[in-house]
């Protein structure tokens, strides 16, 4: 996940939910539901002024929920320069605050999804998926230069989409940083919306030892057997001293959500133990932390 800040107070927020059919925008929208957005999917654009005045008349100290509106390729008369013209317009408000949230996977995620669901591309009814996904991209990719946060779900499952969504746009008083820390294996390609990589293969491996092999790094053996390792605390005195120091340069940027990601080989035991120590010590200091195991069910 990539993302723009910006920061408003006082205003009217509408979230714009776009992107590429299959990557999650309807799953979105149910979760912003859920966290109390007023949600409208496939809005045809030129009625999106008229909705965001009709919503201010209606509301005009904003103190009912924020809107979240769909609007995609399926959309009547879609023109990604028409809406760019539009948003444009209505981002020169003061009173409103608009972000583009653009949902995103890979070519063969999305044609994946497409059979597992039987259903056809929007774009290619009578042509195969693939021909679907190439012109859609061609017409998205304008919004998507645009587009304040841009999510790639090619390794979300519904859970991590619902955790990512509400960390970012839970509707609380709460304008802390939120951290979310993963643990991976580079075998298995690096984690799409990592803020923060680090390679932690230089520590000795405990999958070569036959006790610890079946275990993880949330065992305390595995734990012990890395800590022993001479460079171990060197190395995590001089990892957690740094992040630690960029941590409020983050906040002072406005940046409300980090994800700092740790790999190994196996994403079995040095990444996941790395992971759960900075976890532990973030938490600490009082930080909001995450903590995902992505190759640990």
């Amino acid at each position: 996940m990539t993302e723009k800040n910006a920061t408003h107070t006082n205003i009217l927020s509408v979230l714009l939910i776009t992107g590429m059919s299959g990557a999650g925008k309807s799953t979105a929208l149910s979760i912003l539901e859920d966290l109390d957005y007023e949600c409208i999917d496939n809005l045809p654009i030129n009625l999106l002024p008229s909705l965001i005045d009709l919503a201010m008349k209606n509301d005009p100290a904003h103190l009912n929920p924020a809107l979240a509106i769909g609007i995609d390729a399926r959309t009547r008369n879609f023109h990604a320069e028409n809406i760019i013209s539009i948003l444009n317009k209505l981002r020169d408000q003061t009173d409103i605050e608009i972000k583009i949230l653009y949902f995103d996977s890979n070519d063969e995620i999305l044609s994946a999804r497409f059979s597992e669901t039987r259903r056809r591309h929007p774009l290619a009814k009578d042509r195969p998926v693939s021909d679907g996904i190439k012109r859609e991209r061609q017409m998205m990719e304008i919004i998507k230069t645009e587009s304040d946060y841009i999510f790639d779900t090619s390794e979300f499952s519904i859970h991590d989409l619902r955790r990512t969504m509400s960390q970012h746009f839970e509707r609380t008083e709460d304008q802390g940083m939120r951290i979310s820390i993963l643990s991976f294996a580079y075998p298995k390609g690096l984690p799409r919306d990592a803020d923060l990589v680090f390679d932690v293969r230089y520590l000795r491996n405990p999958h070569y030892d036959e006790t610890l092999r079946p275990l993880t790094g949330r065992d305390e053996l595995v734990a012990d057997y890395i800590m022993k390792d001479p460079i171990f605390h060197s190395s995590w005195d001089k990892i957690s001293a740094l992040i630690l120091s960029l941590l409020p340069e983050y906040k002072k940027e406005g940046k409300s959500y980090l994800t700092i990601a740790f790999g190994c080989t196996g994403g079995q035991h040095r990444s996941v133990f790395i992971s759960k120590k900075l976890a532990e010590l973030l938490q600490e200091k009082n930080y909001q932390v995450n903590l995902r195991h992505r190759e640990i069910a």
